[in-house]
């Protein structure tokens, strides 16, 4: 995993302009709209939507439109009737390509898709073609800033929780965990005290690939017309980009 970091893709959302906002704020309204609708309206029993609210709060997404979310799941009446896509595929060079989705209308959303990936020097793959190139992992982030505490204090504090692995740079220390384990580590790091900037289920690239100089802003392209896409909530790669 060495030489991957989650952290400068978050830095970019977290700065986003405040015209995007509010397409950031829909994206997660729509996650915590289904794991309510699927688990229940309670966090405290409802790990999947704990996860959603604290991704909303680090956003700055506001209580107002966190409670809209979940009471529109479940009130009365059928609701929306979004459902999981998962969209495989290469950019240029070959870099592996997910796309996870919720949609309300699968044509539209793989039409979308479809031209983000061969208007920009990719093409969709058929459903398992890059898919194994990634592992699901749960992943935390804190922030070192104002935060008196070395690397080797860090580790021993994310072994003793269960954590699998950490990554330490100026800014963060990015922890990745089983899935399994995830909300057990999370709720011993917040037990000791540590504020977590950042704690999703995420998918990790198994090895990196070096994209072409001269390819890398057409694939910037792409990244960047996938991820605006309403119905697109997540974008994975493997490619090595230069501010990453």
């Amino acid at each position: 995993m060495a030489g991957h970091s989650k952290w400068s893709k978050i830095k970019r959302s977290k700065g986003v302009a405040d015209q995007q906002r509010g397409k950031v704020f829909q994206k997660i309204s729509k996650e915590i709209y289904i794991v309510a609708k699927e688990g229940g309206p309670d966090p405290s029993s409802n790990a999947a939507l704990r996860m959603k609210i604290d991704k909303a709060k680090a956003a700055n997404m506001p209580n107002d439109n966190i409670n809209r979310a979940i009471q529109k799941a479940t009130s009365s009446g059928e609701g929306d009737n979004y459902e999981e896509v998962l969209y495989e595929g290469y950019g240029p060079n070959g870099v592996a390509v997910l796309v996870e989705a919720l949609t309300d209308n699968r044509n539209r959303t793989a039409t979308n898709i479809r031209v983000a990936f061969n208007k920009n020097g990719g093409s969709l793959g058929e459903s398992g073609s890059v898919a194994y190139m990634f592992e699901r992992r749960g992943y935390i982030a804190i922030e070192r800033e104002g935060l008196d505490v070395d690397e080797d204090t860090m580790l021993m504090s994310v072994l003793e929780a269960g954590g699998e692995e950490l990554e330490t740079s100026e800014d963060v220390f990015e922890i990745y965990t089983s899935p399994s384990d995830f909300k057990d580590v999370r709720d011993a790091l917040e037990a000791e005290g540590y504020v977590l900037a950042e704690a999703e289920s995420t998918m990790v690239p198994q090895t990196m690939v070096t994209i072409d100089s001269d390819k890398e802003e057409q694939f910037r392209t792409m990244l960047a017309v996938l991820e605006d896409d309403d119905d697109v909530q997540e974008v994975f790669h493997n490619a090595h980009l230069n501010d990453e």
